[in-house]
This record gives structure tokens, C-alpha cells and sequence, in this order.
């Protein structure tokens, strides 16, 4: 039996345990420390939610009192500021993943906008009150502006919860705030500078260029590499995460060589890799969980751990600038986001999530005031460093509570006026083939299409023809087996699946069956392209299936990874528009073409183009497009040789016999693009009944 013996010091006396030495505060075990914060994560939310209050402010409160300024249990040593920096990092970069990119682009000018009068309006406050109330200089007037212009997005968390990123007033502000913090941050480079004595050409010129060859080269470099990427490796989903979690922090560096804070190139990254990660796909689960669950606690801990209450014994120096920075901090940052709101009629609900996300203030307003300390920059003292301590206290209270309140009006608002009520709920069906290869492809598809307000579960199929040579138990145990698999991939992504197993003769029949019984609404099919003995048009059983089913149909070649779309090109026959699920089946494009980011190029055959750019404006949601005529099927055939490329999509909108829209050439058709491209492709078919809910397509206005 081994036992454990005591160092004895010099002078005899014994030494204390390890062990118990790091059960003294404030610990030093990396295990109690990393057990300790798991704690935290995990029961501060849940006590504030009790109360209807925001789990962050729960982390941040007690990183306060167990910090090295309260109950000294911990130390903000270097473990902590570096887990608190990459949570900061992570955070601007997931704020940049769940723009709606569509829309960030389409109304970049909100952006813009709110960026500049978000920057400009409490630059210009914070320098007079700096140099008349508090006899700065006007550079360190300047840079004490700077240090509440800026804004650190401390209740993302919230709206990442409540699922209201895509809000045009969010995208603004998500969008803003690269705007905001690179010319606060320039602000410093250039004060910081000229009191180094280097303010001189050499530096402008070497600013300025850096700036733009980062800028440029990430958004040409990134999407390519990201592309190759994820056509090459599919079979391992860690290396997708991996190789996501280096762009993001080589991004994150390349920022800060080139004079910018780490936090724009984790902003610009996100941007960049924005349409190669699906929102509703098993890796962006990842990011996310992985984000929420460690990463950004980790920052909001360490920002609590800077509180000291205790600063306030200290002399009325500390009040005096800590008050200043809160009042001008929320009146400036009100005023820009009501602003905002009346140039472009935004709500009140709206207003005040942008005033709530943009007041939240730390890891920019520390930066500038630590190196502004370090710099000599006059007047940047510790009475300054702790006022800017205090005022983070305060507004990292006030603003998650701000944006819950806003955010959950948002909320009700989309759900009881952006669509109308439905009796018939979105209930999408995948059969499954044992024998398919491209089975998470095709899910990713019906994860796509997926209106997640239903709740419903994706559901799949597996017929089983019964064999007299082989026992049907067996054959029902593989295609289980097969649909497990199904689940598990599905459970990745957290979309609930809901498996059924039939055995029939007739596979068409198994599907047809399990359509009606499950009041199924839309079907994705796969098909391999491949001509088979009886064929009308895809082969014996998908033709048996959409001649026995009226529902939305997508029938699809899909083998590259959907998120590698660059365009979806739609074809659209003559009359086609005449169809009753028309607008159901170009909702069904437009919310590919948003999961994506990839642009719709319509090729409408003998029709008008300026009829269906219009009709494509009217429907849900929003998706950039644009149409020309082509000049009969022979047109057709020759657009589709000579302009697909290999990032296309291409979605033929057909029609099932005798309906409207339908021509003989839609027959051939589908084997024809299947031998002019080599992607991914999808014919779609309309549902042939007008469904009750057929408004919730269509923009209100």
C-alpha cells in the first residue's frame, strides 16, 4: 500500500498538501476552477429564469462576487481572459453566421446608417464633454469618446434565443456594429499613434492598405476555400468543425496584424462563411452548441471578474466619470437607434431591441481604455479605468434586459401577424432506400424547406417488399438499421424524425399509404437519375407515386453538399404560374435560396419575365432573383448546356399530367438535365389543390 509523504521544509516545519493548498482561494486547480464555472453556467441561468430575467446577467453577477474583486474564489488570470477572449471572438463570429445575408445586402444601408450614427452621435458628445466638463485634451477627449461609441453585442445570447437575428432592426444592428467598433478602434490606432510620435504618412498608408487587403482577400479567399472544402471532406462532421474553427480564429489574427481588433475578422469571418453553413444543419447545431454551452459564458464570467463595487469608496473622480459615460452612453445610443427607426419606420419593439443591443458595452471599451492607460494618453488614469468598469456593470445589466423585453414583442408580433393561421400544418415525407448514398443530402433538403413554426417532425419511410427467399423479420431489422442512421444524423441538427417501417408489395403503394395516413403536405424523393426498364418519366415508382398524390413533390438529384450552392437556376413552363401550388412551390425555392445565399435565376420558357420577377417580390421570404425569357424547349436545353456550371442548382418547376402547366417535353425533361449537368437538381412539382393556408406565401403589405 503506498502512502503519501510531506516535504519538509528548511526549518522543519511540514508543507501543505497540494491538494489542500489548492482548495485555498482563490483556487488554482484547473479542474476545481473549470468544474467550478460549469456551476455556474449551469444554475446562474436557471435562478434568473425563475425571475423572467436573462441567464447572462446571472453569469456576470457572479463573476462579480466571486472574482478577485469580491470573494476573491477565483482570479481573472491568464486561463480566464484567454477562454474570455476566444467567447468574445466566438460570439462576433456567430453574430456574423446568422445575418440573413439576403437581407444584410439588400439593406446594407440600414447598416450603414445606424453604424455611423451609432459611432458619430456619441463620438461627438464624448469629445465635448471630455474636453469641457473634463479639461481633456481633444485627442484623449477624442478617445474617451471612443470608448462608448464602440459597442459589444453582450445580448446577442437573447436574440440568438428568441430567434429574431433575421429582424431587419437586428441585421441593422448586427451589421452596424463592424461599422461602430472599426472606427473606435481606429480612433485608438490613431490617438495611440500620435502619442507615440508616429503619426505620419507611413502610418495612414500602411492602415489603409492593410485594411483593404484584409477586407478583400477574406471575402474572395474564404467562400472559395470553404466550397472546396466541403465538396472534398463530407463523411467526417468534426473536420467541418475544425475547419470552420480555423478560419474563424486565423481570421481573428489576420485582424489584428493588419491593425484592427481581433473581434472584426471573427464579425468578417462569420460574414464570409455565412452561406456555406445551413442555419437549419447539423453543424451550425454545433457552432452553436458548443458557443452557447462554453465559450461565450467564458466571456461573460470574465467580464463580471472586472467588477469592483468597491471603487466607489475611493473618491468622487471615479463617480463623476463612470456617470458621465453611463448618461452619455444611453442617451447617444437611444438617440441613434430612434433615429434609425424614423429614417426607416421602424416600431417600438424594434427601436428598443437596437437601443438594448448597442448600449451593452466591455471588451471594445476595455481595450481602448487599457491602452489608452498604457500609452500615457493624458487623463486615462485608474480613476478612468474604473469608472469604465463600473459603466460596463450597468449596462451589461441593462441591456439583455432591454432586449428580452423587445425581443419577445418582436415575437408575438411575427407569430399572430406574419402569417395567417393554418389548418393544415407543413408535414414533410423522405422515403428511404436502403441501398441510397445520398440520404443526408437529401435530408438537408427537407431540413431546409422546413417552416419550423409547425413543430412537426420530418417524417421517413422504408417499404419493404416481402421476399419469399429471404425472411421478412430480417429484411424489416436492415431497414430499421438504415433509419436509425436517419435519426441520428437528424438528431445533429435537432429536427425531431419521425421513422415508419411498412412491408407491401408494391413500394409506390408503402409511400402513397404512409402519405395519406400521415396527412403528409410535401414529399422529397431521391432519384439517382438512371433510366430504368418501365419508365414514363423517373421510373416505375416515383411515376406511380406522383400520379396517386396531389401534395408538393420535390423529386431531386442531389449529391454535393446543398450549402456549396453559388445559384439556383429555375426553370419555369408556360402557364406553369397558373398553377394552384404555385406559390407554395416558389416559397419552397425562395427558402432555399435563403438558407443558402444562393441568388435565383429564373428561365422563364415562352413567358414573361417581368410577370414573374413581380410574382417572385409577392411571395415569403425575401430572396434575390432575377428572370429572362427563353425561346422554347430547343432554348431551354441549350441555356442549360451552356451556362449550368458545377455550383448551380438547378429547380425545373413542372406540373403532373393533365394539370395546368403541363406540356409533353416536361416528360424528357428531367432525364435531359440529368445528363447536362453533372450537380444537383430538383423537379418540382405543385401541389394540385389550392391548400386553405395558400396566403402565408404571400407578402402582407
Amino acid at each position: 500500500m503506498q502512502t503519501r509523504s510531506l516535504d519538509a521544509s528548511a526549518d522543519g516545519s511540514v508543507a501543505t498538501p497540494a491538494a489542500a493548498s489548492s482548495l485555498t482561494p482563490p483556487f488554482d486547480d484547473p479542474v476545481l476552477i473549470f468544474g467550478l464555472a460549469m456551476v455556474i453556467f449551469l444554475v446562474a441561468p436557471l435562478v434568473l429564469k425563475r425571475y423572467r430575467l436573462p441567464g447572462i446577467i446571472g453569469i456576470i453577477l457572479v463573476g462579480a462576487a466571486i472574482g478577485p474583486n469580491g470573494a476573491n474564489l477565483l482570479e481573472r488570470d491568464d486561463t480566464i481572459q484567454l477562454l474570455g477572449e476566444v467567447g468574445l471572438i466566438y460570439l462576433m463570429f456567430i453574430a456574423g453566421l446568422e445575418i440573413n445575408l439576403n437581407q444584410f445586402i439588400e439593406y446594407k444601408d440600414r447598416s450603414i446608417v445606424f453604424g455611423l450614427f451609432s459611432f458619430l452621435i456619441p463620438q461627438a458628445v464624448g469629445t465635448v464633454v471630455g474636453i469641457y466638463v473634463l479639461d481633456l485634451t481633444f485627442a484623449a477627449a477624442s478617445l474617451f469618446a471612443a470608448i462608448f461609441s464602440s459597442h459589444t453585442l453582450l445580448a446577442y445570447p437573447v436574440v440568438n434565443r428568441l430567434g429574431i437575428a433575421k429582424n431587419e432592426a437586428m441585421t441593422a444592428t448586427i451589421g452596424g456594429t463592424i461599422i461602430t467598433d472599426t472606427l473606435a478602434l481606429l480612433v485608438l490606432a490613431v490617438v495611440v499613434a500620435a502619442a507615440g510620435g508616429a503619426l505620419d504618412a507611413a502610418f495612414w498608408i500602411q492602415l489603409t492598405i492593410g485594411l483593404t487587403v484584409f477586407f478583400v482577400g477574406v471575402w474572395l479567399a474564404v467562400p472559395r476555400l470553404g466550397r472546396w472544402f466541403f465538396r472534398s471532406h463530407t463523411e467526417e462532421s468534426y473536420f467541418e468543425f475544425l475547419f470552420v474553427m480555423a478560419v474563424l480564429f486565423i481570421c481573428a489574427f489576420l485582424a489584428e496584424l493588419v491593425g484592427v481588433e481581433h473581434i472584426i475578422g471573427a464579425f468578417l469571418a462569420g460574414l464570409a462563411l455565412n452561406r456555406l453553413i445551413p442555419e437549419t444543419g447539423p453543424l451550425m447545431n454545433r457552432i452553436e452548441f458548443v458557443g452557447n454551452a462554453l465559450f461565450i459564458p467564458f466571456f461573460l464570467l470574465s467580464v463580471g471578474m472586472l467588477v469592483d463595487i468597491w471603487v466607489l469608496t475611493e473618491g468622487l473622480d471615479t463617480l463623476v466619470i463612470a456617470l458621465s459615460l453611463l448618461i452619455m452612453v444611453v442617451i447617444t445610443k437611444y438617440i441613434a437607434s430612434w433615429a434609425t427607426g424614423q429614417v426607416y419606420g421602424y416600431d417600438r419593439s424594434e427601436v428598443l431591441g437596437m437601443f438594448g443591443l448597442s448600449v451593452g458595452q466591455a471588451a471594445a471599451a476595455l481595450a481602448i481604455v487599457q491602452i489608452g492607460f498604457d500609452a500615457g494618453v493624458p487623463g486615462f488614469d485608474q480613476n478612468m479605468i474604473n469608472g469604465v468598469v463600473l459603466m460596463i456593470l450597468v449596462v451589461s445589466l441593462v441591456s439583455p434586459t432591454l432586449v428580452e423585453r423587445a425581443g419577445s414583442a418582436l415575437v408575438r408580433a411575427r407569430e399572430h401577424e406574419e402569417y395567417d393561421p393554418s389548418d393544415t400544418p407543413q408535414r414533410i415525407l423522405v422515403p428511404v432506400s436502403r441501398d441510397s448514398k445520398y440520404m443526408e443530402s437529401l435530408l438537408n433538403l427537407a431540413f431546409t424547406i422546413r417552416n419550423e413554426r409547425d413543430e412537426e417532425p420530418i417524417h421517413t419511410v422504408s417499404v419493404v417488399r416481402p421476399d419469399r427467399n429471404t425472411r421478412t423479420e430480417a429484411q424489416v431489422a436492415e431497414a430499421e438499421d438504415v433509419l436509425g442512421g436517419v435519426e441520428e444524423y437528424a438528431s445533429g441538427a435537432e429536427v425531431p424524425i419521425e421513422t415508419h417501417t411498412r412491408i407491401n408489395h408494391n413500394t409506390a403503394s408503402g409511400i402513397v399509404n404512409s402519405t395519406a395516413e400521415n396527412r403528409i403536405t410535401t414529399l422529397v424523393i431521391g432519384w439517382d437519375g438512371a433510366r430504368s426498364r418501365v419508365q414514363n418519366v423517373f421510373g416505375h415508382i416515383i411515376d406511380q407515386v406522383l400520379s396517386r398524390t396531389t401534395q408538393l413533390t420535390l423529386v431531386g438529384r442531389v449529391r454535393e453538399p446543398l450549402n456549396t450552392t453559388e445559384r439556383i437556376v429555375l426553370v419555369l413552363p408556360p402557364g406553369i404560374d397558373h398553377n394552384d401550388g404555385f406559390y407554395e412551390a416558389l416559397h419552397t425555392v425562395k427558402l432555399v435560396s435563403e438558407d443558402t445565399g444562393a441568388p435565383v435565376h429564373g428561365l422563364a420558357v415562352d413567358g414573361n419575365p417581368e410577370q414573374f420577377e413581380r410574382l417572385f417580390s409577392l411571395v415569403e421570404p425575401e430572396a434575390p432573383g432575377e428572370f429572362e425569357e427563353i425561346s422554347g424547349w430547343d432554348g431551354l436545353l441549350a441555356t442549360l448546356r451552356d451556362d449550368v456550371r458545377s455550383g448551380d442548382l438547378v429547380v425545373c418547376m413542372s406540373s403532373r399530367r393533365n394539370d395546368v402547366g403541363w406540356h409533353p417535353e416536361l416528360q424528357t425533361l428531367p432525364k435531359s438535365i440529368s445528363t447536362l449537368t453533372d450537380g444537383n437538381f430538383v423537379i418540382m412539382y405543385p401541389a394540385t389543390e389550392e391548400r386553405a393556408d395558400d396566403r402565408q406565401f404571400l407578402r402582407l403589405s
